[in-house]
């Protein structure tokens, strides 16, 4: 499968990155194998396996001779290009794509470079920055645009700048979101806000088994914990694990929160709220409609800078619906599961849902609003299996 054809399948995806050293974090993995780790990250689930293959970053073109005799998941040669010779090395040593840094580009050469590309059969992977290299990208006709969080002159990580960019992209183009994921939730914000993959590198190489770790980040259903008042029991909550950490802004549940408080940004926060929501900060909003009479609906949108992006589903108020489980299974999209989860029942509950993410709050309680710690951390382990 070509790199840009395994990067459009549904779902977010990953390229997985094999790099010994960083310019900004120094060595990573000095003693890294190429062919070992690109064989282990495409059992792991990565759709296709980027190589350094320049020197500042302890790689060279046998890195990626490597990697091909050990996989056949696509392959994305990069480092720093700006002619043909490059291209063609690359292509000849077995990558199925490069990398071109517009940073580094101008117009006349990133679309001589693109239109080479084609020539020689392999994809290009379009990097940018900011709003204005996004902007050249786009006229130039780049099909796979990757958005970095990382400045190249300060090595500086701005995540936020880069969702924002993620979210601007052209929905025809596959947008790949690349440096700083580091967990499940900084995933997902790249998926919720657009992407169609993220890249991952430092992070994996760090881990103690690389290949565990990139598993980790796609593994779902993510986890959220909700109904939190209290700054310990979100810290309890993260520090176990949580991926979202929900907040409900609603005067008449009983476990209603004075605010959002603070997650850090390894996780998500949630506003919850009943007919019409307010600019609290929060990553997400998950807004109910009024249905007249209890303090919330069964169902809810969960919304990104006011789009929808994906949908709880709930027991109702107070009360059971047997068939809740089977129902919610069959639903499409990105489905957060809730409803009377908890430690004991949640893994039944994935097996037969299969959901995006899975909700609880009234059955990690002591008393509403009031965390129980164990049975926080209990459910935690429970979701992520």
């Amino acid at each position: 499968m070509r790199f840009a054809d395994a990067l459009a399948q549904p779902g977010l995806r990953a390229i997985a990155e094999v790099k010994r050293r960083s310019p900004s974090a120094g060595d990573l993995r000095p003693d890294a194998d190429p062919a070992q780790l690109a064989a282990q990250f495409a059992d792991a689930g990565a759709s296709a396996v980027s190589v350094l293959v320049d020197e500042r970053f302890g790689g060279t073109l046998d890195d990626l001779r490597a990697a091909r005799a050990a996989t056949l998941a696509p392959l994305l040669g990069k480092g720093f290009f700006s002619t043909e010779e490059h291209l063609r090395e690359l292509r000849d040593a077995g990558a199925d794509a490069v990398l071109l840094l517009l940073r580094d580009l101008d117009d006349a050469t990133a679309a001589r470079l693109l239109a080479y590309t084609v020539e020689l059969g392999v994809d290009a992977l379009v990097e940018v920055h900011d709003e204005e290299e996004l902007g050249r990208a786009v006229r130039l006709g780049a099909p796979v645009i990757g958005i970095n969080a990382r400045d190249l002159s300060t090595f500086r990580i701005d995540r936020q700048a880069q969702l924002g960019l993620v979210a601007q992209a052209p929905k025809d183009r596959i947008v790949i979101a690349g440096s700083g994921v580091e967990t499940r939730a900084q995933g997902a914000a790249a998926e919720l806000a657009g992407a169609d993959a993220i890249l991952v590198g430092s992070s994996l190489m760090r881990a103690s088994e690389p290949a565990e770790k990139l598993r980790e980040l796609l593994s779902r259903p993510l986890v959220k914990v909700c109904g939190l008042t209290r700054q310990e029991d979100v810290d309890v909550a993260v520090e176990a694990g949580a991926d979202l950490c929900g907040f409900i802004l609603v005067e008449k549940s009983p476990r209603r929160a004075a605010a959002v408080l603070d997650v850090p940004d390894t996780a998500l926060s949630v506003a919850v709220f009943v007919a019409e929501a307010h600019d609290t900060g929060a990553d997400l909003v998950q807004l109910h409609p009024d249905d007249g009479g209890d303090v919330r609906s069964r169902e809810a949108a969960i919304l990104r800078d006011g789009a929808e992006v994906a949908r709880l589903l709930d027991q109702p108020w107070q009360g059971h619906d047997p068939e809740h489980w089977h129902t919610a299974a069959q639903a499409t999209g990105r489905i957060v599961l809730a409803g009377g989860l908890g430690p004991e029942n949640v893994r039944a509950a994935i097996s037969v849902v299969r959901p995006w993410a899975v909700d609880a709050a009234s059955s990690l309680e002591s008393a509403p609003g009031i965390k129980d710690h164990a049975r926080v951390r209990d459910y935690i382990e429970a979701a992520r299996g």
